[in-house]
């Protein structure tokens, strides 16, 4: 379609009879009225486009068991099953500004080297001794309970020198990469970045024994619950951890936070906007903005709550989101 903007005179618009003509002339010169908007730009409230979603690690895991079979490292750098939410025309975020998918490494195997410019971290669900991601040259260990790191831009790879599969669930800021634009992702030229230390100690890693005890340490916040924040965490993603007692709940209200919720160990039920999930240990639960949740313990268990706390409060967005229970 040829463009006519340089042809379009003041005079023109000065000649306009009516608003069918004035319309015509916008349209010309490539812009819209902002009186008249097909689509309003701006609502009272926060609009509810994505919703709760459950995922359970029992099927994940037979899934990436089946894929094993099929799927080598050669053919996926990475073999992961991601838990897109249910709305229509998405096929990749798990809530709007995040992401989670169940990884598998098998016995004998090592996933390539790579970095990007999303952040991701990683909750260790089954492993066996001596299965490792690595980050910057250092082997660090993934053992179950861990929480482990991989901030922008770092090299890593995962390697599992064990004698037994290796599961874990991740969750990646890349929806909001892609929303602002700045996705780089390279390959390491060595396919696999060199690393012969082994780090049990590292800024990227949190091990499941060092939680619990600052749990243990942890006032209680209400009767049956403590709660601890993972920190330093990354510039996107806080990392919370609840602690529940058999039979204790508790509730949030809704607000601006998008949450991944990832059950560490124990049994329970969450209500996510009037919906009600049973949830068990390695499971994946999606808490959209604008939805109110409760969630009650069957047994002890943990929770970690991966958000985009961050992202809001550095912009001032975080806030309560009235009348979206």
């Amino acid at each position: 379609m040829p463009d006519d903007r340089g042809q379009t005179t003041p005079e023109d618009f000065r000649r306009a009879a009516n608003m069918e003509e004035l319309y015509g002339l916008l349209d010309k010169i490539g812009v819209n009225n902002g009186w008249a908007k097909k689509t309003p730009s701006l609502w009272p409230l926060p609009n509810k486009d994505f919703v709760p979603a459950h995922w359970r690690y029992t099927q994940a895991k037979a899934a990436l068991d089946a894929a094993g079979r099929f799927v080598n490292t050669e053919l996926a750098e990475r073999r992961n099953l991601i838990m897109f939410n249910p709305i229509p025309g998405n096929d990749y975020a798990t809530v709007k500004t995040l992401i989670s998918a169940y990884q598998m490494v098998k016995a004998g195997e090592t996933a390539k080297s790579h970095r990007h410019s999303a952040n991701a971290l990683r909750l260790v669900l089954d492993t066996k001794p001596h299965a490792y991601t690595i980050v910057d040259g250092k082997k660090i260990p993934m053992e179950p309970g861990d929480v482990l790191l991989t901030p922008n831009w770092s090299w890593h790879a995962h390697a599992n020198e064990g004698i037994g599969d290796a599961y874990w669930m991740d969750v990646l800021d890349v929806p909001t990469v892609h929303l602002l634009g700045p996705m780089f992702f390279e390959h390491h030229p060595d396919g696999i970045e060199a690393a012969d230390s082994v780090a049990t100690e590292s800024p990227f890693r949190f091990p499941w024994a060092q939680t619990q005890a600052q749990l243990d340490a942890a006032p209680e916040v209400a009767p049956g619950r403590r709660e601890i924040t993972l920190e330093p965490s990354m510039a996107t993603i806080a990392l919370d951890v609840i602690r529940l007692e058999a039979g204790a709940s508790f509730s949030i209200e809704p607000s601006t936070l998008s949450s991944i919720y990832a059950i560490m160990d124990g049994e329970g039920t969450a209500v996510i906007d009037g919906k009600s999930f049973d949830f068990a240990r390695g499971d994946a639960l999606a808490v959209p903005a604008s939805t109110a949740h409760t969630w009650t313990a069957k047994s002890r268990c943990h929770l970690l709550s991966a958000s985009d706390r961050p992202l809001l409060e550095k912009l001032q967005w975080l806030r309560p989101v009235p009348g979206k229970a």
